[in-house]
């Protein structure tokens, strides 16, 4: 068609990378959208791994993170650079995905520039401001500049609902990341991990702030006591480059036998580690999510989660950062066949992989509301 809507799609980490991947797909592939992708590299390594691993080129960069930036001051940045964007791109549209900074300013910017804007993966929450920090807040804050929300799940549209948000800018999508999860399924056979046949692999993954310090501590003490307890397993641990997290993890664990460090895997690596290992120990949301589908136990280690379908389900369990009841948990699991075949059951309440979809024909109603456009 003639006039193409002008949309933007805004992602700063690899999470967001992930889940708006395939909306950005999905809009490439229309005929009434004319796409435009805007990095801002709130997170440099893993954002470029994750769009290589999708075939997304960003149309502009703004590359602002700084080695142990703060909070304020990556806030700020965001702020003043996203803004010039909108000024010089003039979306009709603008989507941001999930809980990150990066979403919490394009928000802001939009707002104030009365722009319409998206939000994926609307409506989690813990009720707890500070469980997680900063995403609580940055996603509470999110909801109140979005002009549609797309919810991934009923709990999240009810959320929406109880917060006073007009019930018909809410979508009720599922979750982009079982879109995204199924498009990498399929080219996961040929991967090669660094595993060693006739152990079972228990795949770790902790990165959040919450995670920092003390919590942190308590984790790595629980795999050196799961790895001594149980010589037929082995722990793999793709360490996130944030010095926070990984450098301790290193400090703390790269001398312990049959537990093995790597740097932090690419999206396909990733899921295929997931496909191939026994138990799953994680502080990742999307893990949660991803996981269900893939029939494999997850253990939590959080306080909270603005996830609870899956714990609903019994298929993923919160476990917290406390040593002892991490041990117990993951004990149980390696040992006792029937809890294990209890929450290994492929129950994914996240989704049907059809998520982008939903979304970008939301978008389009609402952009071109007395036209017959095909998909």
């Amino acid at each position: 068609m003639a006039n193409k809507a002008r949309i933007l799609c805004v992602v700063g980490t690899r999470p967001e990378v992930i889940k708006m991947a395939p909306v950005i797909l999905a809009l490439q592939g229309s005929n009434w959208a004319q796409v435009r992708v805007i990095a801002t590299a709130q997170h440099r390594g893993l954002l470029d791994q994750a769009l290589a691993d999708f075939g997304i080129v960003p149309d502009l960069d703004l590359d602002l993170m700084q080695e142990n930036q703060t909070l304020a001051g990556l806030t700020s940045r965001l702020i003043a650079r996203l803004d010039q964007v909108l000024a010089d791109e003039a979306p009709d549209f603008v989507f941001a995905q999930g809980d990150t900074t990066t979403v919490f300013a394009t928000g802001l910017c939009c707002f104030y520039r009365d722009i319409p804007f998206g939000h994926v993966e609307a409506g989690l929450r813990t009720h707890q401001r500070r469980l997680p920090f900063p995403e609580e807040m940055n996603r509470v804050f999110a909801s109140y500049l979005a002009t549609l929300h797309f919810a991934p799940t009923e709990a999240a549209r009810r959320h929406l609902l109880a917060e006073g948000v007009a019930e018909q800018t809410i979508h009720l999508t599922g979750n982009t990341v079982i879109d995204a999860l199924h498009y990498q399924v399929a080219r996961s056979e040929d991967v090669v991990l660094p595993l060693t046949p006739g152990l079972r692999t228990v795949l770790v993954t902790a990165h959040r702030r919450e995670s920092f310090g003390a919590p942190l501590e308590e984790i790595c003490a629980a795999l050196r006591e799961l790895v001594q307890g149980h010589p037929d397993i082995e722990v793999l641990f793709p360490v996130h480059p944030n010095p926070n997290s990984g450098g301790r993890v290193r400090e703390r664990l790269a001398d312990v036998e049959r537990i093995v460090l790597v740097d932090a895997l690419d999206y396909r690596h990733f899921v295929a580690a997931m496909q191939r290992c026994h138990l799953i120990l994680t502080d990742s949301g999307g893990v949660q999510e991803e996981a269900p589908a893939l029939g494999k136990p997850v253990l939590v280690l959080r306080e909270q989660t603005e996830r609870p379908e899956a714990v609903d389900a019994g298929v993923v369990r919160l476990v917290g950062h406390d040593r002892a009841l991490i041990v117990a948990a993951a004990g149980r699991l390696l040992d006792d066949p029937q809890a294990y075949a209890d929450m290994a059951r492929g129950v994914s309440p996240y989704g049907d992989g059809h998520a982008a979809g939903r979304i970008v024909a939301a978008v389009r109603a609402l952009l071109f509301p007395d036209a017959d456009l095909p998909s």
